[in-house]
């Protein structure tokens, strides 16, 4: 795993390039963040492969118990488009460490960095059969792996709907072990206390970072009545600065969305949001003649109701409301059907850590926004599925436990 995570040093260049090409992605932002996390992210499990132990057991009669972790056995792995390389190894390299099989099923948008994986592996000396990349589309390959008898778990990240097929293909084939990691509303509430000028940054970078094709983006933002009229402006100011452009541009902050059908999905949202009488504060349009690129969208008069505030855009569009009270805070934030993560913005430690235990989400962050970290579990609540990515806890997900028992006789130390 440690030559595996040097070849992929080794392309950065090339990597960044693939994801840059099929998604969209920011060329400058896969070299400087996306490729070397992913290396590093496998250095982690590979110091983590040699210290997977069950426990001595305690038991209560003339018996000597311990279990053991073992690997679950093939694992089928079926990663989204927003974060190609991300994505392929949060997955691939806690199931490599736990001593798993894998076939992965890059999107059949961005398949091209998941097929150089698939070959840096190779050179590095992993095992063939142990990593397997096939390409295809979800209602076939997908849907494939997801039913196949031989799979013992198959992990997906994507839509809540196409995680309702997944599970129902586990349920009726072998009853195989699932992780969901699904759609996501997540709201920022940014309090009276708050410097509104590192505010307006922090909920920009929350819903325009990848051009807000990102599972957990900050697209419902709360600012309490006292800033909110000092806030909207900052906001309308701010959002100039996201230039958006060519991915190989180091000028661009935005490239374009990932394919017509995705571009085309979040402008019928934009005017879902205007006929539903939301105010367009900023943005709203396509730029150019040519490519997907989208103008950073924030409305102004949102209703919890409206369609914009409520589904997942997955796109540059911000929803931005107003609140008095913590208590209609914490209750605007948990109206949603999702929970995968949530923002608070305050100096008060006890408003903090009273919302950070009230919302209803997997990951709560405070005074900052997409603070990832190799250590740090992530994952849904409610619709926004079940198991975790990242940490110990992606690694256990790859292992199930086994107990041993032995008699044992004529003990003094029972």
């Amino acid at each position: 795993m440690i030559k595996y995570a040097d070849l992929i040093e080794e392309h950065i260049e090339e990597l960044a390039a693939l994801d840059a090409m099929d998604a969209g992605k920011l060329f400058s932002q896969g070299k400087a963040v996306d490729i070397p996390t992913v290396a590093n992210l496998i250095r982690y499990y590979a110091g983590a492969a040699d210290k997977i132990h069950g426990e001595t057991l305690k038991m209560s009669r003339e018996l000597q118990g311990y279990t053991l972790r073992e690997p679950i056995g093939v694992a089928g792995h079926i990663i989204p488009w927003n974060f190609p390389s991300s994505m392929f190894f949060m997955m691939s390299a806690p199931a490599l460490a736990a001593g798993c099989t894998m076939i992965v099923k890059p999107a059949e948008q961005t398949p091209l960095s998941a097929l150089f994986y698939a070959d840096l592996a190779n050179k590095a000396g992993v095992p063939a059969g142990v990593l397997n990349v096939i390409t295809g589309f979800g209602p076939t390959a997908g849907a494939a792996i997801a039913s196949h008898m031989d799979v013992d778990k198959v992990c997906f990240t994507g839509s809540t709907e196409v995680g309702r097929k997944i599970m129902q293909a586990a349920a009726t084939s072998n009853l195989k072990q699932v992780s969901l990691e699904l759609g996501g509303k997540s709201p920022l509430i940014i309090f009276d206390d708050a410097d509104v000028d590192k505010a307006a940054d922090l909920a920009l970078l929350a819903v325009l970072y990848n051009k807000g094709e990102i599972c957990v983006a900050g697209s419902r933002v709360f600012v309490q009545a006292g800033i909110y009229d000092e806030f909207v402006k900052k906001l309308k100011e701010k959002a100039k600065d996201w230039v958006v452009g060519d991915p190989f541009d180091p000028r661009s902050r935005l490239g374009p969305q990932v394919d017509k059908q995705q571009f085309d999905k979040i402008l019928s949202y934009i005017e879902h949001g205007k006929r539903e009488g939301a105010t367009l504060l900023t943005g709203g349009k396509p730029l150019g003649k040519t490519g997907y690129f989208i103008e950073p969208t924030v409305f102004t008069d949102v209703k919890e109701d409206m369609m914009i505030a409520t589904d997942e855009i997955f796109g540059p569009v911000m929803s931005l409301m107003k609140f008095e009270t913590i208590e209609e805070a914490i209750k605007k934030a948990n109206n949603t059907k999702y929970g995968l993560a949530a923002g608070i913005v305050t100096q008060n430690l006890d408003v903090a850590n009273t919302v950070s235990r009230s919302i209803r989400a997997g990951t709560i962050w405070i005074n900052c926004y997409f603070a990832f970290d190799q250590g740090c579990s992530y994952g849904g609540y409610k619709m926004s599925g079940f198991g975790r990515h990242l940490g110990v806890e992606a690694l256990y997900k790859y292992l199930q436990v086994k107990s041993v028992v032995t008699p044992i006789y004529n003990s003094p130390w029972l």
